[in-house]
């Protein structure tokens, strides 16, 4: 694993990436998740996830079998709710309050599957300015005239980190 002062990227200036997800999933789901972690990872960009089970579980899991960083901002007040692949548990107490500090830590998020918490973080990045990428995720309808959101549709893990990390980098 690489860190600062080796002549890598300083830890501030690598791509900080949210995959934000249901906390239970099916197999599959899980196994995008586990990939879309992977590829943050070797990427060299830090994952940001609530840091509980599921998709996020199944996230950091893929960042660090592929040596990566991973925060977990924790709805609770203990740093021992997080999943053991959580490198840097962030305490809350905020409950699902906490979503926006996981959107606006992000610098892009990437949302997979979900329930009504996703639902609630791609809202809050959409209102924050946080692109957000939706692997297998929600199809947002806005009423009669309203704008549709601006939401990158992907279908596999490699699209989704690639098009995060587009927007990062501003491409």
């Amino acid at each position: 694993m690489l860190s600062p002062g080796d002549g890598s990227m300083d830890w501030k200036d690598r791509p900080r990436i949210g995959v934000m997800g249901p906390s239970e999933c099916p197999p599959g789901v899980s196994n995008l998740a586990r990939e879309v972690g992977r590829l943050i990872a070797r990427a060299g960009g830090i994952l940001i996830c609530g840091g509980g089970g599921g998709v996020m579980e199944a996230a950091a899991c893929g960042a660090k079998d592929a040596g990566g960083i991973t925060v977990g901002i924790l709805p609770g007040s203990s740093a021992s709710e997080a999943n053991s692949h959580i490198d840097i548990p962030i305490v809350t107490g905020m409950g699902n309050a906490r979503n926006v500090i996981n959107v606006l830590t992000s610098q892009s998020v990437i949302v997979i599957h979900g329930g009504c918490g996703t639902l609630s973080e791609i809202a809050l990045a959409l209102k924050c300015g946080t692109p957000v990428v939706a692997l297998e995720s929600w199809n947002i309808i806005p009423p009669e005239g309203g704008a549709r959101p601006e939401i990158i549709v992907v279908t596999t893990p490699k699209e989704a980190v690639a098009a995060a990390l587009a927007c990062i980098r501003g491409n």
